[in-house]
């Protein structure tokens, strides 16, 4: 498969000799060399596993805002409380150029990020054309991620945490359609932290799965969040009964 216009190839990290809480995560003891050959990346896991520590640290060598957004979205934004402690330590490489277009959402903080964009909608009312036409805020939360993924996702590099998170699965179809879309288009490269055995199907993907022994690329099947859900949907009542004795 070809790579888009410009795409982050790999991403380095030294073993890390600090004294802070980065040193307790399993991912980050020994440094990281994941290579990224693919226009789209999962990275699964189990909470505090690392990822979204990752994607922050990303975001920040890219200069996104890290409550959610772009380089623009930096301006006017309270950014307190949001720094990346990994962001200094992390070596990027960029094939054949740096991207600098973008975005990063969280879904943890996309309520603070709504707020921001209504406040903005106040001086120029025009900004709203770019989230589907009204403010985020008066759409469901499953709307309001659709219409940020289909306004504002044109070209660069996409680092989504969770965005899965407000989706009922139909939604998560209409956002693999998004990503197949822009994939196709050789326009954007995708990394996304997710829970959902749905999204990490999607075709041709890598999915870099992060655990107790480190970082280890595999595929979707061999996931624990792919095949537990596949066994429990081929047998819930078993671990139902499981639960409940």
């Amino acid at each position: 498969m070809q790579t888009p216009y410009a795409i982050l190839s790999n991403i380095r990290l030294s073993p890390i000799d600090d004294s802070s809480y980065l040193q307790s995560i399993p991912s980050f003891r020994n440094g990281l060399d994941l290579r990224l050959t693919k226009n789209v990346t999962f990275l699964v896991g189990e909470n505090g596993s690392g990822k979204s520590t990752l994607l922050e640290g990303i975001a920040d060598q890219c200069g996104f805002s890290l409550r959610g957004g772009n380089r623009n979205h930096l301006l006017g934004q309270d950014t307190a409380g949001y720094e990346s402690p990994l962001g200094k330590y992390l070596h990027l490489t960029w094939t054949p150029r740096r991207i600098t277009n973008g975005f990063f959402m969280r879904a943890e903080s996309f309520f603070n990020f709504a707020t921001y964009i209504d406040e903005v909608a106040k001086v120029d009312d025009k900004v709203l054309k770019g989230y589907g036409g009204k403010s985020l805020h008066q759409q469901s939360h499953g709307e309001s991620f659709l219409s940020l993924f289909n306004n504002q996702f044109t070209s660069g590099i996409y680092i989504l945490d969770e965005p899965e998170a407000a989706l009922s699965p139909a939604r998560i179809l209409a956002f693999i359609s998004v990503i197949h879309e822009l994939q196709i288009s050789e326009r954007a490269q995708f990394i996304i932290a997710t829970h959902s055995p749905m999204l990490i199907c999607y075709p041709d993907a890598a999915v870099f799965e992060f655990s107790d022994s480190g970082v280890q690329q595999t595929t979707y099947q061999e996931t624990e969040h792919y095949q537990l859900t596949k066994s429990f949907l081929d047998n819930p009542a078993l671990y139902l009964r499981h639960l409940y004795s």
